[in-house]
């Protein structure tokens, strides 16, 4: 009994230690690939040095909730009253005027809505609005931007979607043999041809007459489809105006 009186006097007697308030970045960027407390929040402190995740890519999302208690067990305060989901954390040095960013501070970010494999085409499900400290400089703001392209490489889910990560889908393969047509004012030909490189709808690539072995210049215009003349040359315009405008 006196050892639990000694304990409970002892606890009140000790004051609460109150936890220092600190506010997120606008730019959080670790430059070595162990993210900190320091490197997300301003006023930290000797509590900085706390790491909070490893970051093996150009960038690293993170569960705001999940960064908030990291920061609460180190006796930091933050009271997220923007209402944060995610946090980016990029690699780098960090940015010291906005030319480097588009934008900064709560925004609303498209993002992976699953890990996509570099070649996979993008589907409407595969992407998902949600909250961010920064956006990517070429972030797309309408999910149709991206939306039927394909995968540059490995997409992780979460991670803010950028221009950048897509590309048209290749519809004519390295190698392929390939339907060429010559189309210009009612005279239609047709004949196989060898791809010697891939490409994209509205794209230009080399092929090889199969019999004569000659190479032309052809403009992709569908799988297994190339062409040649006059309406060939207005794909290939027009393909130039749209990514001009984007």
């Amino acid at each position: 009994m006196k050892a639990f009186v000694f304990l409970a006097t002892l606890v009140l007697a000790t004051p609460a230690l109150a936890a220092t308030p600190v506010t997120l970045k606008a730019d959080a960027v670790d430059a070595d690939g162990v993210v900190t407390l320091g490197d997300i929040f301003n006023g930290t402190g000797a509590a900085g040095a706390t790491p909070v995740a490893s970051r093996t890519g150009a960038s690293v999302m993170l569960s705001a909730a999940a960064v908030r208690g990291a920061a609460a067990r180190a006796g930091l305060d933050w009271a997220n009253a923007e209402g944060l989901r995610q946090i980016v954390v990029r690699g780098g040095v960090a940015a010291t005027g906005p030319a480097n960013i588009a934008a900064r501070g709560n925004v609303d970010v498209l993002t992976w809505a699953r890990s996509i494999s570099a070649g996979e085409m993008v589907q409407p499900q595969d992407l998902v609005w949600g909250k961010a400290a920064m956006a990517p400089a070429d972030a797309p703001n309408d999910p149709d931007a991206v939306v039927g392209m394909a995968a540059r490489r490995a997409l992780r889910a979460g991670a803010p979607v950028a221009s950048r990560d897509v590309a048209a889908p290749m519809v004519i393969k390295a190698n392929e043999i390939v339907t060429l047509t010559y189309d210009n004012q009612g005279v239609s030909l047709a004949l196989q041809a060898n791809a010697l490189s891939g490409g994209a709808i509205g794209e230009t690539i080399n092929v090889q007459n199969v019999t004569s072995k000659k190479t032309v210049t052809a403009v992709v215009t569908g799988p297994g489809q190339a062409a040649v003349g006059p309406g060939a040359d207005e794909l290939k315009l027009a393909r130039s105006s749209r990514y001009a405008l984007r």
